[in-house]
């Protein structure tokens, strides 16, 4: 009889075992990756990698932020595996700033920042003395006074680093143009709408997620060869896990690239590098 009960136990526990291996078969051996990103364009962008990703044993998960500073904060926490949001002086300056220790995973697109105005129809209408309100983050401040500089309305101190360059570097602004600094960046559409200053400079991923469409609303635009690439972001490392290479691999793919190009037609351009 002991032994009669005995097979019973045993024969239990091997269909249990395998019950058990049975769910793990049927899991496979699907790896999550938790990415965050900004709203428009790059939670759109990775939601269009999500079936890509999939087919590579990927679960991709997303995290949508309104802000630049809580996706780095996060991925410095480890509540992020990378994140999708920034360019690359922005990031250089988070690590300046900050400590951290991320790297530049891969380079994925370009968010032309655009000039735009209720007031006027081009630079050059622009009175002597217009304000033009910018972001409060130092990091665009290079980038804005490059595009002005690159359309003949300031210039620059030679030799120095353009992607730092501040408002106390300009040296010729013939214009007289004023420059207010002490906005959020997800703020400027609002001071657009409102009419406030003269002149706003906006980067496209609030623009568009505003509605506004850069290459038509905007009285002038950066050029797409800017060195502000959009990046994908992870600790150092951490570049080399399959799962990241992965992402990056997808994000540069013509599937994705076509997308891009046929979503935004040129206000969010793909790059290669």
């Amino acid at each position: 009889m002991k032994k009669f009960v005995a097979g019973i136990l045993l024969s239990a526990s091997v269909v249990t075992l395998a019950a058990c291996g049975g769910d793990d078969s049927s899991s496979g051996d699907s790896k999550e990756l938790v990415v965050g990103a900004s709203n428009v364009p790059h939670a759109e962008i990775l939601e269009q990698a999500k079936p890509l990703l999939e087919e590579k044993g990927i679960e991709l998960k997303i995290e949508t932020y309104q802000d630049y500073i809580l996706p780095n904060k996060d991925l410095e926490a480890g509540d992020l595996d990378a994140n999708y949001f920034q360019h690359i002086p922005y990031l250089e300056s988070q690590i300046a700033d900050n400590g951290y220790d991320f790297v530049n995973a891969g380079g994925i697109h370009i968010e032309p920042i655009g000039v735009y105005s209720k007031k006027y129809k081009s630079l050059d209408d622009l009175p002597k003395g217009a304000t033009i309100l910018i972001s409060n983050s130092v990091a665009d401040h290079g980038r804005v006074l490059s595009m002005l500089e690159a359309e003949g309305l300031i210039k620059l101190k030679e030799g120095i680093d353009k992607t730092t360059a501040e408002v106390k570097d300009i040296v010729e602004n013939p214009k007289d143009l004023q420059f207010d600094a002490e906005y959020e960046a997800a703020l400027l559409v609002q001071l657009y709408e409102n009419e406030e200053g003269d002149a706003v400079l906006i980067n496209s991923n609030y623009a568009i997620d505003a509605g506004l469409n850069p290459l038509e609303d905007s009285i002038a635009i950066e050029n797409t060869d800017s060195p502000y690439v959009n990046i994908i972001a992870v600790k150092t490392g951490d570049e080399e896990k399959k799962e990241i290479k992965a992402l990056v691999e997808v994000l540069k793919s013509k599937e994705i690239q076509d997308f891009i190009m046929d979503e935004w037609g040129g206000s969010v351009v793909p790059v290669e590098k």
